[in-house]
């Protein structure tokens, strides 16, 4: 019967589907089990710890946790998770990256990161920086406080705003780790224009120095050997940078000073020139702290938006005094 003729087709059809489906599945399932293990390991070679450490964390044996950081857990409790987005140190962000990757949904609401872990302990210190980062609320450009690993003490709304786009990432987003988030995020180049020879070229400069300056750091070497696993990253590494400072010098790996093109997430700006300033004070020198602020720019034509008093950017900022106005 003419119906039967077609069962043969379709059934096999239907069949090479399914097989392609689970192959599909199954080759996103050993994608999914290598990213649970990386998040894990990286994570705790960034805090400079080792198995041994984040066992006596989480009061296991040390062959317990070896088994967990390589996956071979029965079932991801929310207890387990838990206890290692606390032992690991882990921002909310980070926390919901890790339950997302995990066991694919959201941590319990009552859950929240200890965000203390980022305060210094000097009392002094602690006041400083809760002060600080009112001042650093009040300026109109995205501004950012970060150690010599790049991680990212504090943000103004002006830094959240610029990258507001940017998609969740186990290790590498731009308010836990900046040099992480150039070298290693899918949408840095995104926000970050030029970002191979503007962004990637110069940090991996700054990150070679330092690396250089403190090579038994762990936070350090952890981002040397996430390098040295992108192809891509380790030629820049080892042949780009030390090519690209033969020809411009030491001075152009500078951050202070150094001009560069961001791309706005209003539309109404788009590209935007910002010169990235530099600068610490004797408090945050002695948290090892550097702040950052780009200077943005308005678009050709354009006020860069609202400040203090109603007026515009370009309106009511400060102006050299050496450099009289059109109107004296």
């Amino acid at each position: 019967m003419p119906h039967l003729a077609a069962v043969g087709p379709a059934d096999g059809l239907a069949r090479a589907g399914e097989e392609r489906l689970a192959g599909e599945e199954s080759a996103r399932g050993a994608v999914r089990s290598e990213r649970r293990k990386e998040i894990l390991r990286q994570r705790r070679e960034e805090l400079g710890l080792s198995q041994e450490d984040l066992a006596a964390r989480l009061r296991i044996s040390v062959r317990a946790y070896g088994n967990w950081e390589r996956g071979l857990v029965k079932e991801w409790t929310d207890r387990k998770l838990l206890a290692l987005a606390e032992a690991l140190e882990m921002s909310e962000r980070q926390c919901f990256w890790l339950f997302r990757v995990m066991v694919d949904r959201d941590p319990p609401p009552t859950w929240r990161a200890a965000e203390e872990n980022r305060l210094p302990e000097d009392p002094a210190q602690r006041d400083y920086l809760c002060d600080y980062a009112a001042l650093m609320e009040a300026v109109p450009y995205p501004s950012f406080l970060v150690d010599h690993r790049w991680d990212v003490a504090l943000t103004n709304s002006a830094f959240d705003q610029l990258f507001q786009s940017v998609r969740p990432h186990p290790t590498a987003l731009p308010d836990d780790n900046f040099l992480r988030f150039v070298l290693f995020h899918p949408d840095a180049a995104a926000v970050l224009e030029d970002h191979e020879p503007g962004w990637c070229v110069p940090l991996l400069a700054q990150f070679a120095t330092a690396l250089a300056a403190a090579p038994e750091d762990e936070g350090l070497r952890s981002i040397r050997q996430e390098v040295a696993r992108d192809p891509f990253m380790e030629a820049a590494y080892r042949y780009g940078v030390p090519h690209w400072l033969s020809m411009r010098g030491a001075a152009a790996a500078e951050q202070d000073g150094a001009v560069r093109t961001v791309r706005h997430p209003d539309p109404r700006r788009g590209l935007v020139r910002c010169r990235m300033v530099a600068e610490t004070s004797r408090m945050l020198d002695g948290m090892g702290l550097t702040r950052i602020t780009l200077i943005l720019s308005a678009p050709q034509g354009a006020p860069l938006g609202p400040v203090r008093g109603g007026g515009t950017a370009q309106q009511q900022g400060a102006r050299l005094r050496a450099v009289p106005s059109l109107g004296e």
